[in-house]
């Protein structure tokens, strides 16, 4: 048996201890319950921050990258906005729901942002926009606030909570499609977790 040389340190896998695969989304009552702790604790950011990732479904990249502009129209939030996807280079909308707006809204007058800055800045120095590692902390943080296992959720966990809520709901396939942006059906699919067979069945009525 082979042994490590002197002097060199054993590689430790970069997934140790750590649950890999797709992330699960947040059932309604998980999202309700982090919301309200947030309301509670009175943390501002977060929970402006919380409400738009649900409602926008948007990937980390996407979301850190958010300017005031982007999401208001004047000194108010607009119901509907539209972004460029960093990763497909398509265009996406979203709605904002009205207790968005008003977390938004609340979040950029306590900050005194104007129009072309970032939604969230970051407080480092080396970053002008909060960094996907630092909002990957903030998910962690909240999902283990009510109890979760931390380790199980991600950042694709906001991305999924409200297509899986909508999916649920309506079992139509192509809404979803659009609402993550996603170019091929089969994306959606595979996001979502579901059966091919019942995906192609579930396409096909929705074309009749």
């Amino acid at each position: 048996m082979e042994t490590p040389e002197k002097g060199t340190a054993a590689r430790v896998p970069w997934n140790k201890g750590r649950l890999t695969g797709q992330k699960p989304p947040l059932k309604l009552k998980e999202i309700w319950a982090i919301r309200i702790r947030l309301q509670l604790s009175a943390r501002v950011r977060d929970l402006a921050m919380f409400n738009l990732a649900i409602d926008s479904k948007l990937r980390a990249c996407d979301l850190t990258k958010l300017t005031v502009r982007d999401v208001c129209h004047g000194e108010y939030v607009t119901s509907r906005a539209t972004i460029m996807q960093q990763k497909t280079q398509r265009p996406v909308q979203f709605e904002i729901t009205e207790q968005t707006r008003d977390s938004v809204e609340t979040w950029i007058e306590a900050a005194g942002l104007a129009a072309p800055d970032f939604l969230f800045p970051s407080r480092l120095r080396e970053s002008p926009h909060l960094s996907k590692r630092q909002y990957s902390r903030l998910v962690h943080r909240w999902v283990a606030s009510i109890g979760l296992d931390d380790a199980a959720y991600g950042t694709h966990t906001m991305r999924r909570a409200k297509a899986s809520l909508i999916y649920r709901r309506t079992k139509n396939l192509r809404a979803v499609q659009l609402l993550l942006g996603h170019p091929k059906l089969e994306s959606t699919v595979r996001y979502l977790g579901i059966e091919v067979d019942d995906a192609l069945e579930m396409a096909e009525q929705t074309e009749v």
